[in-house]
């Protein structure tokens, strides 16, 4: 019920900026037409009328066709079909009419670039719809919107009239996910991809070796991974199949290869190309570790030539990412040879040793027709103008780089696994509008990627740590920059998050799935409803109270929840409804004690369900505060529909109980704390009371 009267409470006053910053309704019920469209096209324009969606509903193309766009056209219709229940045929048709036309100009790229054409322009009406593109990419891109228009009514399944000119603000809209700490296995890759296509992602940035683990196949050097990846790695077949995965859905795959630091796994098997003397062993801590490749010795550079030349058959793609961050610098200052070596070129600290090494792997990136990536410490002006920064610092080293002719992509406010919310993440913005770039260095910022460092993730919760929150960034990178409404991109990423799970991933059932493990039965409905009020702690927290390694079992109560979860924004935004006033939101008034008392009545079963669970143990006091918050939320409406005053000191106790109830256990946080002390500040109180709430 309580999504219900959000979602009406969102529709009746929440705005969309158009690309040109003007207003507009967000839901034109006269048109029949409700926007949940995500990311949000850059110029939208809503007409009179529908198009039905029947058994006879095709498509054909009027000009460029290949396998791939006809393969983009069948997955789009044969979602729509699971999503209706109508057997429409998912195959181009030979007729020279269909309800709708995809006409695209050409193909595009052979080897898809960062500067690949990705606007279309949707136009649909009551006798049929076309999408034009300029490639088949951006037929991909409109496609998607198509999928999304999908809207129902007594009479049936329909697409609203409407005329959309799409294209991205940014270039470079990626999604990386680190498979060197916690292995990833395909499955997990593929779902990301079909849901990076579902949002517009462009950039599938593969992070495939760390100091934990190797995990891409090389023959040339077998053992790479026959000594650093515990037998968990991606076959060169396996590779390829994401490649071409990816390209079926317009997403680039850009591999990383982390140098000259975080290498623990390649000298494993290939001591030799370390700074000190092995043995190595595969590195179960996290952090950073002081073991870093030897830049001295020409056997290093004829290594990497030989491992270069390989990779780059199987990854297309013109840009291959170094890493080149948080080398120490500890293993070159304790190698007296190397130190020779430094003197005798000039070099003068680790970070000139390093630019040397970044020259050097340079020439050997291109010799084998290479771009140049790297995060932010590759960052000097020896190196040509062509190579791409990726700031994990911020904007302001972002912007430096700009500055310097370098072209870059922020993943600076774009880490997932800090456990940041949707909004926070949503707010930042590669192009502020408060930047003080020229228009051309402005053109030099591609982008951003969102990063899943792993950690703390493993397969069994990847997709919740990813999801839905990539959409919201995905988002920012696409639209413009005035689509920054928050409530109304909370409303949205709650369709596209159902949107997501029929694609099969599985960021809402997964909790469902850890809770019955937990719990040990299928009797799970109070502890659901418990998880849907937890939050993790953030990454740092996690980090210091627990420090986990690459071999602690991540299968606790935290690693079962979402990030971010709905009830945070929702419960938000219903408080703030109920307390324009009080004394007449009586819908609101009554979500909240209907709320409140399902937390009191849950403490019972809680309890019995964990007293049955040794691994959900340490959450038994959640359970307990639980009720208290419930109590503290009963009292407060119940004093503001009524306008009594609370008793001296009642405000007090309630705020010490919702600070203490703020406070980290069992490694997750209440998400509703913030709209419960809302509820409690607004309550009337005595003087004493009110002084000692300000103070709050």
């Amino acid at each position: 019920m309580m999504h219900r009267i959000i979602a009406a409470i969102v529709a009746s006053f929440l705005v969309l900026s158009s690309a040109q910053g003007q207003a507009r309704p967000l839901n034109n019920e006269s048109q029949g037409f409700v926007n949940t469209l995500m990311p949000q096209p850059s110029r939208l324009s809503v007409q009179e009328g529908h198009l039905g969606i029947t058994a006879s509903f095709s498509a054909i193309t009027d000009h460029y066709r290949d396998d791939r766009l006809d393969a983009a056209i069948a997955r789009s219709l044969g979602r729509i079909r699971t999503q209706t229940g109508i057997s429409m045929p998912l195959a181009v048709s030979a007729d020279k009419a269909g309800a709708l036309v995809v006409s695209v100009d050409g193909r595009g790229e052979a080897i898809q670039a960062f500067d690949e054409d990705e606007s279309y322009s949707l136009d649909v009406g009551a006798s049929g719809a076309r999408l034009h593109a300029a490639s088949v990419v951006g037929a991909m891109r409109g496609l998607e919107t198509l999928q999304q228009l999908v809207q129902s009514d007594a009479t049936g399944y329909f697409f609203p009239a409407v005329s959309i000119h799409d294209a991205p603000r940014f270039r470079w809209r990626g999604l990386m996910i680190d498979c060197g700490r916690h292995f990833m296995p395909v499955d997990a890759i593929k779902r990301a991809i079909d849901g990076m296509a579902a949002v517009k992602l462009n950039v599938f940035h593969w992070h495939l070796s760390e100091d934990q683990g190797f995990r891409m196949e090389s023959r040339a050097f077998p053992k790479l991974t026959g000594s650093g990846s515990d037998g968990l790695f991606y076959t060169q077949v396996q590779a390829r199949e994401i490649v071409g995965y990816a390209r079926d859905r317009g997403i680039r795959v850009v591999p990383e290869f982390d140098m000259p630091g975080h290498t623990t796994a390649w000298f494993v098997g290939y001591p030799d190309l370390a700074s000190a003397p092995g043995p190595f062993e595969i590195e179960r801590e996290f952090g950073v570790f002081d073991p870093v490749m030897d830049p001295t010795r020409e056997s290093t550079y004829k290594f990497l030539d030989t491992f270069i030349a390989e990779m780059a058959a199987i990854f297309p793609d013109n840009f291959l990412h170094i890493g080149g961050d948080e080398n120490n610098g500890v293993g070159w200052k304790a190698n007296p040879r190397i130190q020779t070596f430094m003197r005798e070129h000039n070099l003068r600290d680790t970070a000139a040793l390093q630019n040397y090494f970044n020259q050097r792997l340079l020439k050997i990136l291109e010799k084998h027709g290479k771009h140049m990536i790297g995060w932010d410490e590759v960052l000097t002006p020896d190196l040509p103008k062509d190579i791409v920064v990726q700031s994990w610092r911020g904007f302001d080293s972002l912007a430096a780089g700009a500055k310097n002719g370098y072209r870059s992509i922020l993943s600076a406010g774009y880490y997932l696994n800090h456990m940041f919310t949707t909004a926070e993440h949503y707010a930042v913005d590669p192009l502020p509008a408060s930047n003080d770039l020229t228009p051309e260095q402005q053109a030099r910022i591609l982008g951003g990627e969102a990063c899943i460092w792993t950690e703390q993730t493993t397969p069994r919760d990847i997709d919740s740590r990813i999801w839905p929150r990539t959409a919201a960034i995905a988002e920012r990178l696409w639209s413009p920059r005035e689509v920054n409404n928050v409530d109304d991109m909370y409303r949205r990423l709650g369709v596209e998050s159902l949107r997501l799970e029929s694609l099969g991933l599985q960021h809402i059932s997964q909790t469902a799935v850890g809770l019955r493990q937990l719990a040990e039965t299928e009797q799970i409905g109070p502890l659901q409803l418990l998880a849907s009020l937890l939050e993790p702690i953030t990454f740092d927290e996690r980090a210091h109270l627990q420090h986990p390694n690459q071999l602690t079992p991540l299968n606790q109560l935290v690693d079962t929840i979402s990030a971010d979860p709905p009830s945070r924004h929702d419960y938000e935004l219903l408080v703030r409804s109920y307390l324009q006033d009080p004394r007449t939101r009586l819908h609101e008034a009554a979500e909240l004690t209907s709320s409140f008392k399902a937390w009191i009545a849950a403490e019972p079963e809680l309890l019995r369900v964990m007293g049955g669970a040794p691994a959900l143990a340490p959450a038994e006091s959640r359970a307990q505060q639980l009720t208290e918050l419930g109590a503290v939320g009963l009292e407060a409406v119940s004093y503001l529909s009524s306008g009594l005053t609370a008793p001296t000191n009642w405000k007090v106790q309630q705020l010490a109980l919702l600070d203490d109830a703020e406070k980290p256990q069992a490694l997750v946080r209440f998400t509703v704390i913030k709209p419960l002390r809302d509820l409690v500040n607004a309550v009337p109180g005595s003087p004493g009371a009110q002084a000692a709430s300000a103070q709050k």
